[in-house]
């Protein structure tokens, strides 16, 4: 059984990750600028579990990318130092290295960590023009011989890239981020209702979970709003939305 609260993911008596920790409290960074809510600090919500039941637990991280949301001065400091850390390329892993980590791997297409296996996956931080500014991003899809594949999108939009994804590896569980976070220009740095109703359609038999929503300044999809989209458009008994702190096991 795979247990999922946010970005942890749980195989109980085998592993337990953290995806992008981001570990600071309630408003302790400024909003994200050229965006909505300047007025609002990061993180907009608190975090579901203490960081000492975070790093009790914690086996190993994967850092999809370095944006500030995804691996914050706070994870810096609170993670031991020679705690297994994931990356999507070398010059991730030489920032995370200057960081004091001295565990770090580079993620590939047949990445092992005990029985689980770690697949890198594309990604696109937006579309057009603010890729240049978003930077290079990955996802990663997990299997282990006894449960469910899941997929873990990470910051990326619906592209081609995400749907071969999903037809190469029938993943059962697909974990999206859906707040659609916006600058004031350049659109989409990650998935919408559009984006995750085309997930759904790609992977019908697939439960979807829905995360990184509300809880940055720049979001624009309220939780209640893709809840609504997903009975219109007739995928609601795929989705899950979960609210701060639940879990979601499979």
């Amino acid at each position: 059984m795979i247990t999922v609260i946010k970005a942890w993911i749980e195989y109980p008596n085998i592993s337990w990750f953290i995806i992008d920790p981001f570990l600071a409290e309630k408003g302790t960074y400024p909003p994200f600028s050229n965006s909505i809510r300047q007025d609002q600090n990061n993180p907009l919500t608190e975090l579901p579990v203490s960081i000492d039941e975070i790093i009790h637990n914690v086996d190993a991280v994967i850092v999809t990318h370095l944006h500030l949301d995804h691996f914050d001065d706070v994870a810096k400091k609170a993670l031991p130092k020679d705690i297994k850390i994931f990356v999507q390329n070398e010059e991730d892993a030489a920032e995370v290295k200057n960081a004091g980590f001295n565990n770090i791997e580079v993620l590939h297409e047949n990445t092992i960590f005990g029985d689980i296996q770690l697949i890198k996956t594309k990604g696109e931080h937006g579309r057009d023009e603010i890729l240049k500014l978003a930077g290079l991003v990955c996802g990663v899809v997990f299997k282990h011989h006894s449960e469910k594949t899941l997929y873990a999108a990470g910051d990326t939009v619906w592209y081609d890239a995400v749907q071969e994804v999903i037809e190469t590896h029938s993943p059962e569980v697909i974990v999206v981020n859906g707040g659609d976070n916006q600058f004031l220009e350049g659109g989409s740095l990650v998935m919408g209702k559009e984006d995750i109703y085309e997930v759904s359609k790609a992977a019908p038999d697939a439960k979807i979970i829905s995360v990184h929503m509300e809880a940055v300044n720049h979001w624009t999809l309220p939780k209640e709003e893709l809840k609504s989209y997903s009975k219109d458009k007739g995928f609601s008994d795929q989705l899950l939305v979960p609210v701060d702190g639940e879990s979601c096991s499979f």
